[in-house]
């Protein structure tokens, strides 16, 4: 024979509803929008959004749409390596060089960062 327990537990939870916070231009980024990503063994750049992040080693920065005035890609011509630049309204740059496994990435990586660009960079509004 087993004896039970009986308790009353009375829980009373209140529950705070939180509003996801909107950037101060009021664009929401699409969740299921293009996304760039791209990486080697020390650099990563990722483009989506948000904006754009670009590391190196230990370092990072964190650009919001709003703060980019331009971003400039550049490949060699023979290598692999890849070069994304963006710049800001104030006149700075910041590149960062990432290595393809083989060539044939840099043309997937162009088309990719373009369709993110196309998506959440509005440069019209850049230049007025």
């Amino acid at each position: 024979m087993s004896d039970a327990v009986e308790t009353d537990v009375d829980v009373d939870v209140d529950v705070d509803v939180v509003e996801d916070a909107v950037p101060e231009s009021g664009f929401e980024p699409d969740p299921d929008g293009p996304v760039f990503e791209a990486a080697d063994r020390r650099a990563r750049i990722v483009a989506d959004g948000e904006g754009v992040r670009l590391s190196l080693d230990e370092e990072s920065c964190d650009f919001r749409w709003d703060e980019i005035g331009a971003v400039e890609t550049a490949s060699g011509r023979f290598g692999k390596r890849f070069t994304v630049t963006v710049h800001t309204p104030d006149r700075r740059w910041y590149p960062i060089e990432i290595e393809a496994p083989a060539r044939g990435h840099i043309a997937e990586w162009e088309s990719q960062l373009d369709a993110v660009l196309d998506a959440y960079f509005d440069d019209d509004a850049k230049a007025g």
